[in-house]
C-alpha cells in the first residue's frame, strides 16, 4: 500500500503539505489509473505498478486524522506494518530534497503522527519530500498550507517525478537501494535529477 498525505479540497490542493498526494498521483498517472474509488474516508485505486499489485491510496481526512484511513486499509488487508509506504513533506528537509527512511517518531508532523497512534507501530517506509523551513518569524503551520513560490515549481514538479520513482525502487529492489539512490545531497542530487 503507497498512501500519499494531505489535505483535501481545492483550497489545499497547491499546497506545500500536498506533496504526498501529488506523488500518489504521478504514480496512478503513470499506469493509466485514477484514483476515483471511496472507501474508508480515502479515494483509491488498485493496479500493478512495476509488476508489484499495489493499493495507492489518498486519504481525505485532513492531514491529522491520516491514521483512521490507513489503518482501516491496513486491517482490511492485513497488511505487516513495512508493506505499508507512506509519501509525505518534510519541513526539516530543504525544498526538493528527498530522505528514504524506516521507523523512527513523527518530527512533530501531524499525519505521520496520526498513522503511528493508529497502526501501533513505526515500522511502515516514508518517502519524505523536503518542502523547507519557514522564513523567520512566518508560523510553520502556515507555511505548509500556502502553495509554494513561482521560483520553486520546476524543483518541486522534479522532485515529485523523483518520489515516485523512489517509491517504484522500494518496490522492485529494496529499502537499501531507494535510501542509496535518494539519501543524497547536495551536487550529486543536481547531478542525479
Amino acid at each position: 500500500m503507497v498512501v500519499g498525505l494531505g489535505n483535501p479540497g481545492p483550497e489545499y490542493e497547491a499546497s506545500r503539505h500536498n506533496v504526498g498526494f501529488q506523488v500518489v498521483e504521478t504514480l496512478a498517472g503513470r499506469v493509466g489509473m485514477a484514483l476515483k474509488r471511496c472507501r474508508y474516508r480515502s479515494l483509491f485505486v488498485r493496479g500493478s505498478l512495476h509488476g508489484v499489485q499495489v493499493l495507492l491510496v489518498k486519504p481525505l481526512t485532513f492531514m491529522n486524522d491520516s491514521g483512521f484511513t490507513v489503518s482501516r486499509w491496513q486491517q482490511a488487508l492485513r497488511l505487516e506494518p513495512s508493506r505499508i509506504i507512506v509519501v509525505h513533506d518534510d519541513l526539516d528537509l530543504p525544498t526538493s530534497q528527498l530522505r528514504i527512511k524506516v521507523g523512527g517518531g513523527h518530527g512533530g508532523h501531524r499525519g505521520v503522527r496520526s498513522i503511528l497512534e493508529a497502526i501501533g507501530s513505526a515500522d511502515f517506509l516514508r518517502v519524505k519530500v523536503g518542502i523547507g523551513r519557514p522564513r523567520e518569524g512566518q508560523d510553520a503551520v502556515k507555511h505548509v498550507i500556502e502553495p509554494f513560490e513561482e521560483r520553486e515549481c520546476d524543483a518541486i514538479q522534479v522532485v515529485v517525478q523523483r518520489a515516485a520513482d523512489a517509491v517504484g525502487v522500494l518496490l522492485q529492489e529494496s529499502l537499501e537501494a531507494a535510501m542509496n539512490r535518494y539519501n543524497v545531497r547536495g551536487a550529486r542530487q543536481a547531478r542525479m535529477a
